[in-house]
């Protein structure tokens, strides 16, 4: 017969249960300690990236711009393609009047320039012939983040021809059977030159920068007779088609 079990008494089983719970606590400790200094090094390693990347992104924007100039020449041969393509676009269509839209048919050209360290702001340029509203021949807005990130925004002051300041139209809307979209008319499009309380936000500047200003051509395209005839396939294949065309000009 085996010898039976030595018997252990309820303080050595606290005893032990206590020196585990040392162990337990001082490994735990050690592991946060060791995963503190692992995060150091991700993070370290994140703050690089982040460093090269901007390199690239400042390269690549370089290079982009002989594209970008020879895309604007191109457009400029499309009569209304920048307030067509503005009408076409979901979020920027919302924040159009009926006299927004007849001011933005002067509108001959749009440029996004991003500043040369790119993290420090854009400045979006809007080019017009001469028309009824304004004396402007060009209406810009840019866009800063200072060293201690605070953003901030100043744009070109619209000089308005008499009677004709769109950001100051009367409230009252027109018969809803003469307008072409069937709810009441939004604040004007042009306010958002005048309108700095969110610069950090602002979502049109960056729909215009982010979105459009990349490939316009895509939205000019949606709801023309080209865009009906297609299937939505055959359509972005249209769009790629062209857009490659255009790059291939540019060589």
């Amino acid at each position: 017969m085996s010898a039976p079990a030595a018997k252990v008494s309820k303080k050595e089983l606290n005893s032990n249960h206590d020196g585990a719970d040392e162990t337990s606590e001082k490994e735990q400790q050690e592991a946060i300690e060791h995963i503190d200094e692992v995060q150091n090094e991700i993070d370290r390693l994140n703050e690089q990236a982040s460093e090269e990347i901007l390199k690239v992104e400042q390269k690549y924007n370089k290079l982009r711009q002989p594209f970008f100039q020879k895309r604007s020449e191109l457009i400029a041969k499309i009569p209304n393609f920048w307030v067509t393509t503005f009408v076409n676009h979901p979020q920027v269509s919302a924040l159009l009047g009926e006299e927004d839209e007849e001011a933005l048919h002067y509108l001959t050209r749009v440029e996004v320039t991003e500043f040369e360290d790119i993290k420090s702001g854009y400045r979006i340029d809007f080019y017009f012939d001469e028309n009824p509203y304004f004396e402007n021949k060009v209406l810009s807005k840019e866009f800063h983040l200072n060293e201690s990130g605070d953003p901030s925004s100043k744009s070109t002051e619209i000089k308005w021809k008499s009677g004709k300041d769109l950001t100051k139209r009367s409230s009252q809307t027109q018969n809803k059977a003469s307008r072409k979209r069937q709810h009441e008319e939004p604040e004007s499009f042009f306010t958002w030159f005048t309108d700095h309380s969110d610069a950090g936000a602002d979502e049109l500047g960056e729909v215009i920068k982010d979105d459009i200003w990349p490939n316009p051509l895509q939205y000019y395209l949606v709801g023309t007779a080209l865009s009906r005839a297609l299937h939505p396939q055959q359509l972005w294949e249209k769009v790629n088609f062209i857009t490659e065309l255009m790059l291939q000009m540019c060589l």
